[in-house]
């Protein structure tokens, strides 16, 4: 009995989340969604795995790294290849791309996570423009053109993708590992002291991160049908950057709600492209100014239900609670 209540939560979260798949699947197969809204939810769950996985990274473990967009375009090139080129299953072709990506995201991160603040920033954002570059000149990828790729992303495998990300980034950070990176984030040099092996949690972060962000990749390359360098600029870094900002540092929730609500913002304003990007800012602009911390801070949105629970049954004293 103390174990449901414990766990009631989570499975109510996914009940409810399978429900969720199954309206819009019926949605989807009736025809009542046409292509923009597909588009438009497909992209929003995307950008959702890219800001999860970067949550991680900087909201739980605190290193500043703005080069995600270099292990987005690893997956989507590496899933693009197995099945373009080597005529592998979509299923190789994901995995594939978060293997690639995290291999990537090891081999910059063992170096670099050295580095702290500012300097990290750099060389993430170096790492992401040396992928770039690269991939401009590798003509087996197409180069400055491009890759071709097959429609193979549906909403069973976006769903599946997006669930399992945030179930896999919820339950690193509520457990032993998770609280180890976030001691990180509040204080290295204690947390060191306390015997945590720092450079272990932060790459471990990084590799973790890197590899969801590879699968959204994986998911972007076979929606699009087309993929290419300029696709995965430092421009596509600073977009996550920003979910992850606006949401909260170190909320999940905050890092989700913000990846919809600008997917939705910058969606809906397509149709005026020359007001755009200033509407886009002075939204931004003006939630920071009224939400310094971001719109969730380091709160969750279950947090929210429990303060209104403790709202009703009064203040707590003692363990028991008193009616106001």
């Amino acid at each position: 009995m103390a174990t449901w209540k414990r766990t009631r939560g989570f499975w109510v979260s996914v009940i409810l989340a399978f429900a969720f798949f199954a309206v819009v699947e019926w949605l989807i197969a009736s025809g009542t969604l046409n292509i923009f809204y597909v588009n438009t939810l497909f992209f929003m769950a995307i950008n959702v795995i890219l800001a999860v996985s970067l949550h991680l990274i900087i909201g739980i473990t605190g290193q500043f790294s703005i080069g995600h967009a270099g292990f987005f375009a690893v997956g989507a090139y590496a899933s693009a290849i197995m099945t373009m080129k080597l005529q592998l299953p979509f299923a190789v072709g994901l995995l594939a791309a978060g293997a690639a990506a995290m291999l990537a995201g090891l081999i910059i991160g063992v170096p670099s996570l050295r580095l702290k603040g500012d300097y990290l920033a750099i060389a993430t954002l170096g790492f992401g423009e040396i992928v770039r570059i690269a991939l401009l000149n590798i003509d087996y990828v197409g180069g400055a053109s491009g890759m071709t790729v097959a429609h193979m992303t549906t909403w069973p495998w976006v769903f599946a993708c997006l669930l399992v990300t945030i179930i896999v980034i919820a339950n690193f950070t509520n457990s032993t590992h998770g609280r180890a990176c976030i001691s990180i984030r509040e204080d290295e040099i204690a947390a060191d002291a306390m015997g945590i092996n720092t450079t272990y949690y932060k790459v471990a972060a990084f590799a973790i991160g890197s590899f969801f962000a590879g699968i959204a990749g994986a998911l972007y390359a076979h929606h699009f049908y087309i993929i290419q360098p300029s696709n995965f600029g430092f421009l596509k870094s600073f977009d996550i950057l920003i979910f992850v900002v606006l949401g909260g540092l170190g909320s999940l929730s905050g890092a989700v709600v913000a990846a919809i609500l600008l997917t939705l913002v910058s969606t809906f304003l397509q149709n005026y492209p020359e007001t755009r990007m200033i509407i886009y800012s002075l939204v931004l602009i003006l939630v920071m100014l009224y939400r310094p911390t971001g719109l969730m801070g380091k709160k969750e949105l279950t947090s929210l239900f429990k303060w209104r629970k403790a709202a009703q049954g009064g203040m707590n004293h003692g363990g028991k609670n008193t009616v106001a």
